[in-house]
């Protein structure tokens, strides 16, 4: 790709402005300190080369989202349990393809790190992006949404159960295609034996898709469970199934899985921190340990309930397992619907 990313930073804290000048002196000292130190002494085996300048957190998305905001909250609590300013930044483009490209690519040292959704576990597949669950490692997962699905009020489709035996043609509305949910309705579509009958119109991110489906531009509309929940609280849409293991009644009330409808499928959109591949044991230790801190905090945790986003932690060998589980996963979906790009 030519041309430089656009990218838009700020910083996580407030109140440094005073402390700059200070901080330039101390890290003048330190670049001269540490050019005179043992060179060997770098390359330690297993050690953490994290060192104690800000940590650069990408965002593969744009300013606003979940992800975006998610970041910056989460930045703000992880500043004083790991002892280090946060600068967050955006770099969008390509479903998250040049985000997630932008942090494989930086040194493996603990300094740079993204935001992880489970779009890695997906656009290899569609030939879109080179970067994968094999390509990053994980440092933790924060966040989970199933994917939900929903009709108008006055859907001649009552329930889940005859939208996966309806014989009419439904149009879903889903937030681009290759995204998580056209993959969460794919899966369902194509578990139940639905694939002709339910078709995938994709449109520019969820709120474009619940605009679609408002406007009657579509059936039926596919998107996160926190997404759609004020719009079925609302009375302007009905909830007819999550692709979760469980209900979610404080969002969705009543709402049942598609398992209760007898069908093996789960699909979640999550939220979660990653790193280049080959940054070093400790440094993913070291990191893991005070973003989770933060994560507890009670003003991030405030934070995720008030916007209804599920808390769902994997620590990091968790995570890389789940990611690399999901890319096998999808795969066989991506075929299946016709766009596999490899």
């Amino acid at each position: 790709m030519s041309g430089q990313i656009p990218t838009q930073v700020t910083r996580a804290g407030a109140g440094r402005v005073k402390r700059r000048a200070t901080a330039a002196v101390v890290l003048t000292s330190a670049l001269v300190l540490a050019a005179c130190s043992d060179e060997g002494s770098q390359g330690e085996e297993g050690a953490s080369t994290a060192g104690g300048g800000p940590i650069n957190l990408v965002v593969p998305f744009d300013p606003g989202g979940s992800a975006d905001g998610t970041a910056r909250q989460l930045a703000v609590y992880a500043e004083q349990a790991c002892g280090r300013d946060i600068i967050v930044r955006n770099e969008s483009g390509g479903s998250g393809t040049v985000g997630f490209q932008s942090v494989a690519s930086s040194p493996a040292d603990g300094n740079t790190i993204g935001i992880a959704t489970i779009e890695l576990s997906i656009l290899p597949h569609l030939g879109v992006s080179p970067i994968g669950p094999d390509d990053v490692r994980g440092i933790m997962q924060y966040s989970e949404q199933p994917v939900a699905y929903a009709v108008l009020p006055d859907s001649s489709i009552e329930d889940i159960d005859e939208l996966l035996t309806t014989d009419e043609d439904v149009p879903f509305a889903t937030s681009g295609t290759g995204s998580i949910y056209h993959m969460g309705f794919a899966g369902m579509a194509q578990e139940s034996g639905q694939d002709e009958n339910l078709r995938n119109v994709p449109y520019g991110g969820a709120a474009g898709a619940l605009q679609a489906v408002l406007g009657g531009e579509t059936r039926a509309v596919s998107v996160g469970a926190a997404e759609m929940a004020p719009f079925v609280e609302s009375d302007q849409l009905r909830a007819l199934a999550i692709a979760g293991n469980e209900r979610i009644e404080e969002f969705l009330p009543g709402v049942p899985t598609l398992q209760e409808a007898g069908l093996d499928w789960e699909s979640y959109e999550i939220l979660g921190l990653f790193a280049p591949a080959g940054t070093p044991d400790a440094a993913i230790e070291e990191l893991n340990e005070c973003f989770n801190e933060a994560r507890q905090s009670e003003g991030f945790s405030n934070y995720m309930q008030n916007l209804g986003f599920t808390e769902e932690y994997k620590d990091a060998a968790s995570f890389d397992e789940f990611l690399s589980e999901e890319y096998d996963r999808y795969q066989a979906v991506v075929d299946a619907a016709g766009l596999g790009g490899n």
